[in-house]
């Protein structure tokens, strides 16, 4: 517990009043040192989404520190405090924040807004901002400094010195979920009252924008402060009204809902009505005096308040109001409806001018005609905030344009005036924005390759993935408890490795990684202002190949025509010809058909320069045919991913076989030993293990994918920092085999190798009477003969021929055609291996 002397709280440590004075005088150059770091938007979400689960655990430590922190309400309203703070700091919550707001979970990442164009643009802090809060609000403090981080500056938090400690220690929580300290360097509370001037000016004399809580004089003072140039951002009080048409004023459940909106935060909420407008003449005090009543009726079957007695100040403005209105009454132009109790009051007003209420239940009841609705409620412009809206569906079109065109910023329902939704607009503009300043960086063509500008300058850091190790079974079983809201696009496996799998995503998250496999393809060079482009990857069968890249090359604005691979080679190498193709998108073992059964036209027509490929790997052999035989100029791996965790790395112009940049801004790589759940040693081979960041809807960390590789030292040539591996086979290649263990890429090297092969080469296992069996399939258009294959195989492998030699193992060569060998019914892959044992 800190002692309640340091009740400031200063880049992670709680100080007193002598040290802040200190400190404060030297803020800028705090500020400056902390700034030359950017701030990853995922330091800020993973801290915030782990403080989130930690205050809804109900036997958790963070919620017995800051339980002497809270406000001393009731039991009930501090689980609805704590509850509120978990559903801010949520992930989802925040990452649909930062979506709505700067359009990306990873808005401060200088990316290409047109793939066409070398020009970046990203959303990057304003510096520091300085947060001044009011004092009757618990969450606002915290959650304004949040904002704040999520747009990744330095904050300067003011709470009054009435509050309780619940920001300082809140967010020191938050600070400890943040190994790095990156977060703890860029909050600053400090606890005063605005009389100390010389405080309240030190924080604002170095900011770029200052943030003001409160009403007009709040705002005043501060403002003087405030230097030129700095962004003023005003979270003043707002007044917010209900309209009802004839048709909803005599309807009791909307009635009920006003009701409930007028009472639900005692009206202290900016969204609660203050006044209710209804759609009649001015004149008709009739209608008004007897809507009046029936509203009174409905305030009085409300649950009586529970919060603290009135103060004096309150209780003498509310009563000041109520008889005011009494004494109107006698010129005609008002009627007072209360409690006896003076728990709630109507005053029906026949004059229509927008009025504020002295709150508590305090409503007033005015006329307004819609034709009038503008010139009322314009006057009062800069105070409007939510209009609350009830009638038929085109008076609710036609009412909120009139009331948006005089200045209202929100229309709700009635009923749900005070409710809100993840990255709603606040008081008509996105806070984020707010905090943020839109940059952009201006290359010229030497950066054609680069799609993000920030893989040149840093490495994107990730916390570290902590928890078990999952493999394919565990994370289908995580489907299966997936919500269903966020299950809205399903896709199924090619069944390569076994059986189809399926696998979900949000629509938002696959966005983010349809634009990630994007920049990928910008980065092996593929250039859409001039590539045109085939998209010959398989679909149906709720296979995501070819769809993916339909999204990722309309998202590049490339050039597409979007054939899939079909049987009909003719057809298709026609088009090819007729649309001046010259790049094609596709599966190796598919084009290689392609390309082999139509090379006469194909060469014919002599304007194909480029393929990207994905899901199995070209051969250096068959590399060299491709450049050799068809004067292809690029060949390269269009991604390398899977379908349930999306793009996992990708090619740039300097890497070639299977070494591929990690896709750093989705996700974190290890490398663990192959028999035991450890980090091998630099450069060594080892299962590749994923951990998803940047996902909604789906929390996948730690999974073993089943492929084998290695991390590659150093910076790449292309100069990213993005951390490069190669891929070195499937863990399902390797066959236990006659009491041997074979490697599936071992046979396609020989025989690249040694027999200059550049065809598809495919392992059939079989168990005889006597021993087991291993053929080698290999295509008849480019096989050599068998008998001579076999020789090179067992001369170039000595545990096969070990295992012959023991009479353990049957093996041999088959040459048969390329349509023959065996093939995954979905996405048309080459089943490297095919066990036929069981």
């Amino acid at each position: 517990m800190t002692d309640t002397i340091n009740h400031h709280y200063w880049q992670g440590t709680f100080i007193g009043d002598e040290e802040a004075a200190r400190r404060l005088a030297t803020l800028p150059t705090a500020v400056e040192a902390v700034l030359g770091t950017p701030l990853d938007t995922e330091t800020v979400l993973a801290a915030c989404d782990a403080l989130s689960r930690a205050l809804r655990d109900p036997g958790h430590r963070v919620r017995e520190r800051l339980a002497p922190h809270l406000p001393a309400d009731g039991e009930t309203d501090r689980e609805e405090l704590l509850a509120e703070l978990a559903d801010f700091l949520d992930r989802s919550s925040l990452t649909r924040k930062l979506r709505r707001e700067l359009g990306s979970a990873a808005p401060q990442r200088l990316n290409r807004p047109d793939a066409k164009e070398t020009v970046y643009e990203a959303w990057a802090p304003v510096g520091l901002v300085a947060h001044i809060a009011p004092g009757n609000a618990a969450t606002v403090a915290p959650l304004s400094l949040i904002e704040g981080l999520l747009a990744g500056n330095v904050n300067v938090l003011k709470t009054s010195s009435s509050d309780t400690f619940l920001a300082q220690h809140l967010l020191a929580e938050l600070a400890a979920q943040d190994p790095s300290g990156a977060l703890a360097e860029r909050i600053i509370v400090l606890r005063f009252p605005s009389s100390r001037q010389e405080w309240l000016r030190l924080m604002c004399a170095p900011a770029d924008a200052v943030a003001v809580w409160g009403g007009e004089s709040a705002v005043e003072g501060v403002a003087a402060h405030v230097p030129a140039g700095c962004r003023l951002v005003e979270w003043g009080h707002k007044i917010s009204f209900a309209y009802l048409t004839q048709d909803a004023w005599a309807d009791e459940a909307a009635l009920t809902a006003l009701a409930r909106d007028v009472c639900v935060f005692e009206q202290q909420a900016c969204s609660s009505p203050q006044v209710v407008y209804l759609d009649i003449e001015t004149g008709n005090t009739e209608v008004l005096h007897a809507f009046a009543e029936r509203l009174a009726a409905a305030l009085d079957a409300q649950p009586a308040p529970a919060g603290p007695e009135l103060d004096p100040a309150e209780y003498a403005e509310l009563t000041t109001t109520e008889h005011l209105a009494r004494l109107e009454e006698h010129l005609g132009l008002t009627r007072v409806l209360a409690a006896p109790d003076g728990t709630w009051r109507v005053m029906a007003d026949s004059r229509p001018a927008l009025t504020a209420s002295p709150l508590h239940r305090s409503v007033w009841v005015k006329p307004l005609p819609r034709k009038s609705l503008i010139a009322t409620l314009r006057p009062m412009r800069r105070y409007l905030q939510t209009a609350g809206i009830a009638g038929s569906r085109t008076d609710i079109a036609e009412l909120s344009t009139l009331v948006l065109a005089a200045g209202a910023t929100r229309v709700t329902p009635v009923g749900a005036m005070t409710a809100g939704y993840a990255g709603e607009p606040h008081d008509g503009v996105y806070a984020l924005q707010r905090y943020s300043r839109r940059v952009a960086v201006q290359a010229d063509e030497r950066f054609a390759a680069t799609a993000c500008l920030d893989d040149l300058a840093r490495p994107a850091v990730f916390p570290p993935a902590t928890g078990p190790l999952l493999d394919k079974a565990a994370v289908q079983d995580l489907n299966r408890g997936v919500d269903r809201s966020d299950a809205e696009l399903y896709f199924r496996s090619g069944g390569s490795t076994g059986a189809p799998a399926l696998s979900l995503f949000t629509y938002e998250d696959y966005d983010t990684q349809m634009y990630a496999a994007a920049r990928g393809l910008l980065a092996a060079g593929y250039d859409p202002a001039r590539d045109r482009t085939a998209n010959l990857f398989y679909c149906g069968g709720m296979y995501g190949g070819f769809i993916s890249f339909f999204s990722i090359l309309e998202r590049l604005g490339g050039v597409q025509m979007p054939m899939a691979a079909g049987s009909d080679h003719r057809a298709t190498a026609e088009m090819i010809a007729a649309y001046e193709v010259d790049t094609l998108f596709g599966m190796p073992s598919y084009l290689w058909q392609l390309l082999h059964e139509e090379a006469d036209l194909l060469r014919s027509y002599g304007g194909l320069r480029k393929i990207y490929y994905g899901g199995e790997h070209f051969t250096e052999e068959q590399r060299r045919t491709l450049t050799e035989t068809f004067g292809i100029e690029v060949i390269h791996s269009i991604t390398y991913g899977s379908t349930d965790l999306g793009p996992l790395g990708y090619q740039c112009t300097q890497s070639s076989g299977s070494v591929h940049h990690l896709h750093a801004d989705l996700h974190t790589l290890e490398i663990v030993d192959v028999d035991e759940d450890r980090p091998v040693a630099p450069g060594e081979t080892g299962r590749l293990v994923f951990t998803t960041r940047a996902r909604r809807g789906q929390h996948l960390d730690r999974y073993v994918i089943g492929d084998l590789g290695r991390a590659l030292p150093g910076r790449c040539p292309c100069g990213s920092h993005a951390p490069r591996f190669e891929l070195l086979g499937r863990l399902g290649e390797v066959m236990r085999v006659a009491t041997y263990f074979l490697n599936y890429r071992r046979f396609v090297a020989i025989a690249q190798e040694q027999l200059r092969y550049g065809g598809e080469l495919q392992a059939v296992l079989t168990a005889g009477a006597v021993r087991e069996g291993l053929t080698l399939r290999m295509e008849s258009a480019h096989a050599p003969d068998p008998d001579r294959a076999r020789e090179a195989f067992l001369a170039g492998y000595p545990e096969v021929q070990s295992a012959v030699a023991e009479k353990l193992l049957d093996f041999t060569v088959e040459v048969v055609d390329g349509a023959a060998l065996s093939r995954t019914a979905t996405s048309g892959k080459l089943l490297a291996v095919v066990d036929r044992r069981r």
